[in-house]
Formats: C-alpha cells, structure tokens, sequence
C-alpha cells in the first residue's frame, strides 16, 4: 500500500463543504472526503507553522518545547520552532527503512532554512520557491504593486515583510505561477515518473496556501467579493480589520485562496488517477492550524488565541480498501495520532518515540475518540479543551493571560466566562502547569538538533 499525506497550512475546517460550509466552493475536497472518514474534532498538539509539523512528523509530543535554533531566525523566538532532534524518529525514515520510495514536494519555506531538517528521510525532496517572505526573487523594486495591496508607509513602500512578498509576486504572470500550483504540479510530475515502478511510495506534499499572504488569482476572490467594496487588497491584514466591509473583503481574499487551493488539488488528484496511482494508495489530508476571520472582530493568528477558529483542522483518511468512505468520527483526535495510525494501516509498527494513539479501531469501526480532553499549546501559552470548557492560559509565568469558555451555552467560543467560575481558573491553571512539568521529559531532546 503506497501513502500520500497532504498538509494544509491555515486551513479551517468550517471553511470547507464537507464540515458544512454553504458559501465556499470546495468540490474537490468535498469528493475526497466522500471517499474518505471524516473526523469532526480533530486539533493541532502545538502551533503554529513548524511546531506543528514536527508532531506530524514524529507522532510525538511536542508540547511544551525550550528555545533552540538560530538566533538569526526570528520565528526560534516561539517554541518548538528549531528543526528535529537528532533522536527523533520520523514517518519518512521509518518507511524510507521498509524499502518505500520516499519524496517531499514542499512550498513552506520555513522547512529548508538551516538545520531545520525536515527533509530527513526523503530520498528526494524539492523546495517550491516564493511563499511569503522567502528570499526568492530579486530585481527591481515592486512598486507597481503597491498602491493595490495596500498599508503603505510614508515614503512610498509598504512594510518589509508585504514588501519581500511582492518582490516576489511580481514575476507571476498566470495561476500556474502560484506557489500551491506549482508544488501540485510538481507533485503530479514526481507521481507520473515513480507510480509504476517505484512501489510502495511515500508521497508527502506540504501547501502553504491559504496561509497569509491572501492573494488569490482574480477570479477566485470574485466568487466572493462584496461589490461595494473599492479600497486596496489586504492581503496582510491587521489584527484588527477598521470596518465591516473590509472584514467582507478579507474574508473573500481567505475564501477565494482556499477555492484556488481546493482546484489545484483536484488536478493533483485527478492526475493521480488517470495514472491509477489511487487503486492501492492510502491518502490523508490534514492542515497545521486555521485562522481568525473576525470572530470577535479579529483576524490571523496569535498565541493567546487557542479556539477553535484556529486549533480545529480538517482531517480526511482515504483508503481503497477498507469501508471508510463517508464515515463521520467525532471525539477528541491530534496532530500526533497520525503517524502510529498511518504505519498501522500499512502493517508497520510505530517507533518507541511516538507518544500519539492509532486511531485504525476508530476508522474500522465508526466509534468516537473516548478522550474526555485534550491539550494544545503554542509558545507560552497553553489550553484545555473538554466537551464542556475550553481554558486557555499562560503557564509560563508571564502576562497572566487566562480565558474560560462553556462550550454548552457557547460553541462559537466567543464569550469569555473566566471570572464568573473562580474554581475552574483555579483547577485548570493547576492542571496546565502539571501537564507542563510532567512533559518536559518527553518533550526534551539534543540542544543541536542533527
């Protein structure tokens, strides 16, 4: 049985069909969950971007992480973000070792910097240029392009990191010169030269789209846009949008960016099975982490912000022979599940590191998770979440953040309880931090990672 594992970056799953969104068009991705289960409740362990893929990678624990990395690299500032631990054991080297043919096609720029080392165990892997601010292009200043997108300073150019994106963007000249859409088609290319005779294959393919900069092709933010709206693309949005309808637009920018996605995935797949790659290919799709969209008037990402707009993540589990297509599995699943129940559905054993749970019984039999709670951290800050509270707090003894949600009068999470349920603070902060300090020996490893 051959493994295709796609990840998504800044996917939420209520922006997609399948978890009942009316709106945004994702055809492609509804048909595959279709053929695939569907869990409805499955989290990240640790965000954001890096943090994220290390327990996918891993199966481990990650939560909570020391401070290692290069000091030139700003993002080491959150935890969890260096590279692999020498002794971390990964999905690519373990089946690269039960003779899989293994590759990486990755547009996320933040795998290749230095020492991060998150091609291990891929016996080819190819780095899709231009995300962001990935250091790609270069030439003349991208002037023309800033009077559109916008969150100009005095002076004339904008701030650097819109200013080393557009750098980049200024060379693209149709779809196919998005990043998502040439890391698909690379994807399709490596499938066309290795599905015959290359078997088994590990395929792993890593879209960071919909992550910021929301910058869809046109006619992709035209399915969704408000006609009022006439100001600059925010394709970098504040924390905080100034009006209604730039929030409208900002969330067409989001939609319209997903859409494009969802398409470039349905080539990749389509390709897939003119080749017949699917007939024996277990396919798993997941995403690191979502998104605020204006719930309580915010947008992106920060790590106090532990609801479930941005730690609830799709997941699809597609297999040719079992009976798995439309089922719905609710309960508690995380990123470190993922890699033991991959190896089960293959027949292969998971390392002694992994710390996750196959979730195969799940997928053979329907039933929920029987995890009453789970724990997602990122950096400083950590959460609780239960099918009744969701308690977010800093468990390093920092800025005293602390929210409580009641998830039976609240499933939005937007109505911050804390101070009416004094006991719980005091029971979740005690709780946290003893999830805290028992995880330090697991989460530990080398201070040089390989």
């Amino acid at each position: 049985m051959n493994l295709i594992f796609i990840v998504v970056d800044t996917l939420r799953a209520d922006y997609l069909g399948c978890y009942g969104n009316r709106l945004v068009r994702t055809p492609h991705l509804d048909a595959l969950a279709g053929e695939s289960a569907l869990f409805e409740n499955a989290h990240a362990e640790a965000l954001p971007t890096l943090p994220a893929r290390r327990s996918l990678y891993t199966g481990r624990r990650i939560f909570p992480s020391l401070f290692y990395g290069q000091a030139d690299d700003t993002a080491c500032l959150w935890r969890g973000w260096h590279g692999l631990y020498a002794e971390d054991v990964t999905l690519s080297e373990t089946l690269r070792d039960a003779d899989y043919t293994t590759a990486l096609v990755s547009d996320v720029y933040h795998q290749f910097k230095p020492g991060k080392n998150f091609h291990r165990g891929f016996q080819s892997w190819r780095w899709v240029r231009g995300q962001e601010t990935d250091y790609d292009a270069y030439g003349p200043d991208p002037a023309a392009l800033y009077s559109r997108y916008g969150y100009v300073r005095p002076g004339g150019k904008p701030e650097w990191l819109l200013e080393r994106y557009l750098r980049n963007r200024q060379h693209w000249r149709s779809e196919q010169d998005w990043p998502v859409a040439r890391t698909f088609s690379e994807a399709a290319r490596w499938l066309a030269n290795n599905a015959g005779d290359n078997q088994p294959f590990y395929l792993h393919i890593e879209s960071f789209s919909p992550h910021e900069y929301w910058d869809p092709p046109e006619r992709f933010y035209d399915l969704y846009a408000p006609p009022e709206y006439a100001g600059p693309w925010l394709i970098y949005p504040p924390p905080y949008a100034p009006s209604r309808l730039e929030f409208d637009h900002i969330r067409a920018l989001y939609s319209g960016l997903v859409t494009f996605f969802d398409e470039q995935l349905g080539r990749f797949l389509a390709a897939a099975r003119e080749l017949r790659a699917l007939e024996n290919t277990l396919v798993v799709l997941v995403a690191d982490h979502g998104t605020f969209l204006g719930e309580r008037g915010e947008l992106g990402k920060t790590e106090g912000q532990l609801r479930r707009q941005l730690t609830r993540v799709p997941l699809l589990v597609r297999h040719p022979e079992r009976p798995w297509a439309g089922r719905r599995i609710p309960g508690f699943v995380q990123h470190t599940d993922l890699m033991p129940t991959l190896l089960d559905a293959l027949g292969l054993r998971a390392p002694e590191r992994v710390t996750g749970e196959s979730l195969l019984p799940l997928l053979e039999s329907s039933a929920p998770s029987r995890r009453e709670k789970i724990y997602i951290g990122w950096n400083n800050h950590g959460a609780i979440r239960s099918a009744d509270w969701l308690y977010v707090g800093h468990w390093n003894g920092g800025d005293g953040w602390e929210e409580l949600y009641d998830l039976r009068r609240d499933p939005a999470e937007v109505n911050d309880v804390l101070h009416q349920h004094a006991d719980l603070q005091a029971q979740y902060r005690a709780e946290l931090q003893r999830y805290v300090e028992d995880g330090w020996a697991t989460t530990r490893g080398s201070l040089v990672p390989e």
